[in-house]
C-alpha cells in the first residue's frame, strides 16, 4: 500500500541498489526474463537522443568497421579515483586539489601507484595505444573515443593518435549546431556514447565503470558481440615490464593476448557469492538469464566452447 500510490503516480519506480541482489536471490525465472526484456528492449532513450545516436552509427559505419575505445581520462574521474601515473607534479596537485573540493568525497588521501597495482586504475591513453596494438587492431581501424573531455585534451592523446591516426569523437563526426542541445548535459552526452559503444564491431573500455559494464551487458544481449574486457591489474604490470626494457614488444603483445583469450564478452556464467552480495558480478555486464531457453542456465550455448585469440589479429575479428 505504500508503494501502489507512487507508483499510480509516476508510473515507473526505480528500486536502488537492487540490482545484482534482484539477479541471485531465487526470484522466479519468468520475472528475470521480464527484466531482461525490460532492461534491453523496452527502455529508450528520448527521440531526440536517439536520432543523433543513431546518426553517429550511421556515420561510422559508413566509414567501415570501428572500435569504440571508452577511454575513461577525465579531470573527475582521475581526481576522485586519485589516479595520477602519467600526469606531472602540477597535474596531481590540480586532481588533489579538486578531490579536496568535494566534502563528500571522503578518501582523500590517495596512493596513486598502489591503487594502479591493483587494477583500479583507468589506462592512460599512452597505455591504451600499447595495448590497441599488442591486441592487433590495424593502425588504419577508426578508433571512437567514448569519453567526455579527456585530462590533458590533445597533447595526451598525441600517442594514441600517432598509433592509430583515425581516431574520432563525436564533436568531430557531427555539426556543433547538432550537438547544441546536449553540450551542457553530460548524461546525455553519454547516452550518444553508449549508442555507438553499442553498435561498434568492438568494444573496448579501459575502466569497468557502470556504463562499460552496461554496454558490456547489452552487447551480449545483441549475440555476444565482441568486447575486450581488460585485465588492468596483470596489464599494469606487462606495461611496466615493458617499459623498463625486461620485456620486448612480442613478448608484451603474446602476454596481453593470453591474458584476455577469455575475457572477449564469450557466453560464461555470473558469479554469485551468497555472503557477500555487493562483490557479485554485475546483473546488467552478464544478464545470463535473457539467454536461457529453460530455467536450467547451464544449457547456454557457448558454455564451455569459449573461443580464444591467441595466435590471432584481433583485426580479423572485425570482419
Amino acid at each position: 500500500m505504500q508503494i501502489l500510490p507512487h507508483f499510480s503516480k509516476h508510473k515507473v519506480l526505480h528500486f536502488n541498489r537492487t540490482d545484482t541482489r534482484l539477479a541471485n536471490n531465487g526470484i522466479p525465472f519468468d520475472l528475470q526474463k521480464l527484466r531482461c526484456r525490460v532492461n534491453f528492449q523496452g527502455l529508450k532513450f528520448t527521440p531526440k537522443i536517439e536520432t543523433l545516436g543513431y546518426e553517429l552509427v550511421r556515420i561510422l559505419q559508413e566509414k567501415g568497421p570501428f572500435v569504440a575505445l571508452h577511454l575513461r581520462y577525465e579531470m573527475d574521474m582521475l581526481a576522485f579515483s586519485g589516479c595520477t601515473h602519467g600526469c606531472s607534479m602540477g597535474e596531481a596537485e590540480e586532481l588533489k586539489r579538486l578531490r579536496y573540493a568535494y566534502p563528500w568525497w571522503r578518501e582523500k588521501e590517495i596512493v596513486s601507484e598502489e591503487r594502479r597495482s591493483q587494477g583500479l586504475c583507468p589506462l592512460t591513453p599512452e597505455e591504451a595505444a600499447l595495448v590497441l596494438q599488442a591486441l592487433g587492431i590495424d593502425k588504419d581501424t577508426h578508433i571512437y573515443i567514448a569519453a567526455g573531455e579527456i585530462y590533458g585534451g590533445e597533447k595526451r592523446l598525441a600517442a594514441l593518435r600517432a598509433a592509430f591516426p583515425r581516431i574520432v569523437r563525436k564533436e568531430m563526426l557531427l555539426d556543433p549546431a547538432e550537438l547544441q542541445l546536449f553540450q551542457n548535459h553530460s548524461s546525455q552526452m553519454a547516452a550518444l556514447d553508449f549508442m555507438v559503444s553499442t553498435a561498434s564491431d568492438i568494444f573496448i573500455p579501459t575502466y569497468d565503470g557502470n556504463m562499460a559494464k552496461v554496454v558490456e551487458g547489452h552487447r551480449r544481449y545483441l549475440g555476444f558481440k565482441k568486447s575486450i574486457l581488460l585485465d588492468r591489474k596483470i596489464l599494469v604490470g606487462l606495461l611496466d615490464m615493458h617499459h623498463n626494457g625486461t620485456l620486448s614488444f612480442n613478448e608484451f603483445t603474446v602476454a596481453v593476448r593470453l591474458a584476455h583469450e577469455k575475457r572477449m564478452g564469450q557466453p560464461t556464467r555470473r558469479r554469485v557469492i551468497a555472503d557477500k552480495p555487493k562483490e557479485e558480478d554485475y546483473f546488467y555486464a552478464n544478464p545470463q538469464e535473457c539467454f536461457c531457453e529453460g530455467t536450467n542456465c547451464a544449457d547456454l550455448p557457448g558454455y564451455g566452447n569459449l573461443s580464444g585469440i591467441q595466435g590471432a589479429k584481433v583485426s580479423d575479428l572485425l570482419s
